[in-house]
């Protein structure tokens, strides 16, 4: 079954995907190993993984790389953030079928201008709507719903207002794209003025420390939010892991006062499956006797 089947029986089933944001094979691998049905993979999060601020900084072929090489570790379905698809349509058509190779089910494409600043953060910019039609609709014809999924992302909350967003996402909706994501609303009437609006399956980003209040999954889920992201917490944990490490270790030469807060030598080998890789390997070997 494709990924973007599997995604659409995720959101079929009423229950909401809850998907973490992740930026490299590791972080995915993690996710979901917990148990999560999705992940989410931030182009923010990469970004800063490069030591880089989310401001369209890196090549598309740095993203797909990326992407592509989380998409080879889980068997979960992923979520891409395609930015504002890195040009005109043609660029929008030809980074939809990259997406497409790189194996994910859905990709999130936005109405921002190149380059595009995160959507938490002040001073964003947006093209007109019509433009954003036009990515909308070069996407779609690059791939089809039953290939990959797409999410039309407006940021004209912070630009144009509420209304206007809306409206904007209408337009989008009907271009052609699959699930709604309003980025950044401000206050949970907000949130809820979206639900009522928009009757499409919905995504919305839920992380402390942004624009957007935190609301309860199930809360969300019954306003029809059937993906919830949460794109930069994992990351954000990992720093501030790091840090503590390499406090540890400047303090004391070691980390072995953190010993208990860290994974074993022998735990992180299970997670990225060093057994399973050496057994495939001993039976290669094998096939030569």
């Amino acid at each position: 079954m494709r990924t973007a089947k599997k995604l659409s029986n995720l959101i079929s089933s009423g229950k909401a995907v809850v998907a973490p944001g992740t930026y490299d094979a590791i972080s995915a691998l993690l996710t979901e190993q917990a148990g999560f049905p999705a992940v989410y993979v931030s182009g923010g999060a990469i970004a800063r993984s490069y030591g880089l601020p989310d401001l369209n900084l890196l090549s598309t072929g740095d993203i797909i790389g990326r992407v592509a090489s989380i998409v080879d570790r889980v068997s979960i379905p992923v979520i891409a953030d395609a930015d504002t698809g890195y040009g005109g349509p043609l660029n929008v058509h030809r980074t939809m079928r990259q997406f497409l190779a790189a194996g994910v089910a859905a990709v999130h494409l936005e109405d921002q201008e190149f380059p595009k600043r995160c959507g938490h953060y002040d001073d964003k910019s947006i093209v007109s709507c019509a433009e954003m039609v036009q990515r909308i609709k070069a996407a779609r014809d690059a791939v089809s719903p039953e290939e990959l999924l797409i999410i039309a992302r407006t940021d004209a909350i912070a630009v144009e207002g509420l209304d206007a967003a809306l409206d904007r996402m209408s337009r989008y909706m009907e271009a052609g794209a699959d699930i709604a994501f309003v980025e950044a609303p401000e206050t949970v009437e907000q949130i809820e003025l979206i639900a009522r609006r928009l009757p499409q399956p919905k995504l919305i980003n839920m992380f402390a420390g942004g624009k957007t209040p935190m609301m309860p999954t199930g809360n969300l889920e019954k306003l029809g939010y059937m993906i919830v992201i949460i794109p930069s917490d994992l990351q954000r944990a990992s720093i501030a892991a790091m840090q503590k490490a390499l406090q540890a270790i400047a303090r004391d030469g070691s980390t072995a006062s953190l010993a208990k807060e860290m994974v074993s030598f022998a735990q992180r080998e299970e997670i990225v499956g060093t057994r399973a890789f050496l057994e495939r390997d001993r039976s290669y070997a094998a096939s030569l006797a």
